[in-house]
């Protein structure tokens, strides 16, 4: 596919936002040669030695301008939308200011799209891009440069605290189409706000969504993010969170993923001095789905914390990863890491590739991992078979609790009750009722 996309290229350079920036084209051009000469990572790497992506070459997705976009149906947007949340909503890749929903937003903060930005903010775009991301890069984050045809971006002035939380909406709805965007989210110093990305498709369409979120977090800044991926199960997704902390900041991340044929999940932060991290993720899949989780904290300066804790349900022929990276540097002491990866593998033929790693060049730090894959415990099963519920009602009872310790932990009343609802809709099994979670 890159080879194709690279001949297309030179009949999208017209129509992608940002094209009378020379800075922007010198950024996409360096970019594409570099997709072009690499391509979409390969299972040889061995960041990606779990997932192949090869399928995307025999595809062709296409980037629809909003003038192609299908009338999105109400009642189904609606459905994913947040109560009492500012939102803005992206439909197969663009920003749809008529969906959004910003009324009574401060008038010091930015929440545009990236189209936008670039024609009113182009200098504290020009200071965004790029910013978050690590000097290392992959197939995906240089097309995602080279390619993006909008995307969010979202600037909350130094002190300012949210009371509502901002949604941005990833819409897909029609076969075949590529989401190909670039958001950034800046908050100053001692700014506070809850960002929820929500990502959704048409049940039954194929596409391809890669969307890359860069944020920046000034010092004593607080940011609580959450991913919630619930796409067709025909689309591809490449989704990549990456987080720059500044002295004293606190960043904590819910990603929930329960869609998509095959999804790569990339998290990955740099915390800064007496920085705070938490990374918390439920990746649930069935059939022959197949879902990818990559995070990386990277501690630099002393007195940071960070916790990590990700759990997977697997069913059927499904393939889950986990790959979790701690690197902890020399001049990182005084630091606190934990992460602790569980895995519950409901049929035989569910398989997970767990790889906890810890890099540690300081002496005087608390750092501990943990692992474990497993299936339901027979003892739990027979403790509550002894008490009157039926074998298939209590194995289905121990795997919603399982994952819903996960759930439990999002702070949006609001928020929690949808994702319950996919949890639900994903495993749909006899004996179990919503009132109970």
């Amino acid at each position: 596919m890159s080879a194709q996309s690279v001949e297309r290229y030179q009949t999208l350079a017209d129509a992608l936002p940002g094209r009378n920036l020379p800075w922007l084209n010198a950024i996409r051009q360096v970019a594409l040669g570099s997709f072009a000469a690499s391509g979409f990572p390969s299972p040889r790497e061995e960041e990606w030695k779990y997932t192949n992506v090869t399928a995307l070459e025999k595809k062709l997705f296409q980037w629809l301008p909003p003038s192609a976009a299908e009338p999105v149906d109400a009642a189904w947007l609606e459905a994913h939308k947040l109560a009492e949340a500012w939102i803005l909503v992206l439909v197969d890749g663009c920003f749809n200011a008529g969906l959004s929903v910003l009324d009574g937003l401060p008038e010091n903060i930015i929440a545009t799209g990236l189209a936008e930005a670039l024609i009113h903010y182009p200098d504290q775009v020009e200071n965004r891009l790029g910013a978050a991301l690590a000097r290392e890069s992959h197939g995906f984050l240089t097309f995602n440069t080279a390619y993006f045809s909008d995307g969010a971006v979202i600037e909350i002035p130094a002190g300012v605290v949210l009371e509502k939380p901002l949604q941005i909406l990833h819409v897909s709805t029609q076969n075949e189409a590529l989401a190909n965007t670039r958001s950034l989210v800046g908050l100053g110093a001692n700014a506070e706000a809850t960002l929820v990305e929500t990502f959704v498709g048409v049940a039954g369409v194929g596409y391809l969504t890669a969307a890359v979120t860069e944020i920046r977090l000034g010092e004593n800044a607080g940011l609580v993010h959450y991913k919630v991926q619930v796409e067709s199960d025909k689309a591809y997704h490449f989704g990549g969170v990456y987080v720059k902390q500044e002295k004293s900041s606190r960043f904590t991340q819910h990603n929930l993923s329960f869609g998509g044929l095959l999804a790569r999940h990339e998290i990955h932060t740099a915390v800064g001095k007496a920085g705070e991290c938490e990374l918390n993720g439920l990746f649930l899949a069935k059939g022959r789905q197949h879902v990818d989780n990559h995070t990386l904290i990277h501690h630099s300066e002393p007195y940071g914390t960070s916790r990590e804790t990700y759990r997977g349900v697997l069913a059927d022929r499904a393939r889950g990863v986990f790959q979790g990276r701690i690197v902890v540097h020399s001049q990182a002491q005084k630091t606190s890491a934990e992460m602790n990866n569980r895995n519950l593998l409901l049929s035989e033929d569910a398989e997970i590739d767990a790889k906890p790693q810890l890099e540690i060049l300081a002496d005087d730090v608390k750092c501990s991992h943990g692992v474990a894959v497993g299936q339901l415990n027979p003892e739990s099963v027979f403790y509550l078979v002894s008490r009157g519920v039926d074998t298939e009602t209590a194995k289905n009872m121990l795997t919603f609790a399982f994952a819903n310790e996960m759930v439990e932990k999002i702070g949006l009343e609001v928020l929690r009750g949808q994702v319950q609802g996919h949890l639900l809709d994903l495993f749909p099994q006899t004996g179990i009722r919503r009132d109970w979670l």
